[in-house]
């Protein structure tokens, strides 16, 4: 087998063996592994043509379709860095990434997105040379990366901001291709599968784990631009979807959609995988998702640093717990103490890593990226964590989220999992809110299952039984609509800001 180097070598290789093969099954065209070759193909010319090179970034504004990968494909034909931004972000967000990324042009997916149809006229974009997209101009004083590192990176995955200002991660070809050959045998990803992919292409979760991983397996997309659950569920019976992934927000509104329509079980007949990550993962919501569609959810820890998933349950094992698995071929992992110390087994820390996968830096800003490496080429995650008996890694928040109170260590997701599991509610978002002593008040934000309302009453004495008297919160706020972002993360700092606010107005 060759040896890639780049992620578009991949990509011709399968293209090579079998041009006929169909590759993305959109809305309005079924593309083939040839036809899309052949787009890649005028977008590499004209990529060349403007002067785009090794070193240099282009911005991509766009929901996912197949310009959109042939775009992330061209690029790496011609050495350049994709940088990929949601369409459905504000002028002023687009103008923030469009300032950091300082592309040599900018794409916008005009024909398949309403939105970036909207930015690239307010940019006054002009048509691309392959229909459906839209291009700025080339903007000349744009600084080319050299040296080594502007052969090495493929693309700049912007971090979603819910810890701080958003970063530019820097996403190497090795690392993509290291977890396209990882994730697609934890799930014996092979030419007959067909994936959903909604996950935006903008994030480390659809450009990793659903496009690189399907093309290294020769899989098929079913692309979406989109969540929409109606059209999940006829994809899933007549579409031969058989891998299904998103964030447990994802699986939470499936199941919702489910309850509302009174569907007890959806027909699925070639589904045989179904995996969450991004974000925290609940027990009681595991179990509803298994129970439903009759299969295990399989669950995983990743991020943009990394590359994808550190870590993923494999197809086949199923868990009682919510653990994220082990460790993928490629990476290291290990818990430390505040002293950045190595605990043994059982303890809870924080999550270290290195590895294939491990991101160069982040995009000049050297700063960012001396915060978060450490002595041995590790990076420190920010995540809490302990490894079981077994093995296996479980993720229990986020360092900085860890609520001390009376002087315990209170994890915010120990207390979702909790409410989770009492009846009526939906999802809980729990936060730290520091008071006048010092100490730290247990916040939780409560969103009611659909067409139920919370007794809080009840929710307490629940509560009670299930965490200890400092774990349990002083405050349970009802709340309909939970803020989050576009690839399903809660902005908890948000509904913080807002109730505190509403507090001191009353």
């Amino acid at each position: 087998m060759m040896v890639w180097q780049h992620i578009h070598q991949l990509f011709e290789q399968r293209a090579a063996e079998a041009p006929d093969q169909p590759f993305l099954f959109a809305p309005d065209e079924t593309v083939t592994l040839g036809a899309l070759a052949a787009r890649v193909a005028v977008l590499a010319a004209e990529l060349r043509e403007a002067g785009v090179g090794v070193g240099d970034r282009v911005l991509i504004v766009a929901e996912n379709c197949p310009a959109h990968v042939a775009l992330v494909l061209a690029c790496s034909r011609v050495g350049a860095w994709s940088c990929g931004v949601n369409a459905r972000m504000s002028a002023g967000e687009v103008a923030a990434f469009e300032a950091k990324a300082e592309p040599r042009l900018t794409y916008y997916t005009s024909t398949e997105s309403d939105a970036a149809a909207a930015h690239g006229r307010a940019a006054q974009a002009h048509p691309s040379a392959l229909p459906g997209l839209a291009r700025s101009g080339v903007r000349s004083s744009a600084r080319t990366e050299t040296g080594a590192l502007a052969e090495q990176v493929a693309a700049v995955i912007f971090t979603s901001g819910t810890t701080g200002a958003p970063k530019g991660v820097l996403v190497s070809h090795a690392g993509l291709l290291q977890f396209a050959r990882a994730s697609s045998a934890s799930r014996a990803l092979g030419p007959a599968d067909r994936s959903y992919a909604y996950l935006p292409m903008t994030h480390i979760f659809g450009l990793g784990t659903v496009l690189m991983a399907s093309l290294h397996a020769g899989a098929g997309l079913v692309m979406r631009s989109r969540f929409e659950p109606a059209d999940v569920f006829d994809a899933l019976a007549h579409h031969g979807v058989s891998q299904l992934q998103g964030p447990p927000m994802f699986f939470s509104r499936l199941l919702a959609w489910l309850d509302q329509q009174g569907v007890a079980r959806p027909p699925a007949p070639a589904l045989r995988y179904l995996y969450t990550g991004a974000a925290p993962l609940t027990l009681a919501l595991k179990q509803a998702v298994e129970a439903r569609f009759g299969q295990p959810l399989h669950h995983g820890y990743g991020l943009s640093e990394y590359a994808g998933a550190l870590c993923v349950v494999p197809l086949g094992q199923a868990r009682d717990d919510t653990a994220a698995g082990h460790l993928l071929e490629g990476g290291e992992l290990r818990i430390v103490g505040p002293d950045g110390d190595p605990l043994p087994d059982g303890q809870t820390g924080e999550i270290w890593m290195r590895g294939v996968g491990l991101m160069p830096g982040y995009f000049r800003d050297p700063q960012a990226t001396a915060h978060v490496m450490r002595p041995g080429g590790w990076y420190a995650s920010g995540d809490l964590g302990v490894v079981g008996t077994d093995g296996a890694l479980t993720v229990v928040g986020r360092l900085k989220e860890m609520i001390i109170r009376s002087g315990f260590n209170v994890y915010p997701g120990e207390v979702e999992a909790a409410l989770a599991a009492c009846p009526g509610v939906a999802r809980s978002a729990v936060v730290g809110h520091a008071c006048a002593d010092g100490n730290e008040e247990v916040i939780a934000f409560v969103e009611p299952a659909p067409g139920q309302a919370l007794d809080l009453d009840t929710l307490r004495a629940a509560l009670a039984e299930r965490l200890s008297p400092y774990k349990r919160p002083s405050h349970l706020v009802p709340v309909t609509d939970m803020p989050m972002t576009l690839s399903g993360k809660l902005l908890k700092r948000e509904m913080l800001v807002q109730w505190l606010a509403q507090r001191a107005g009353a």
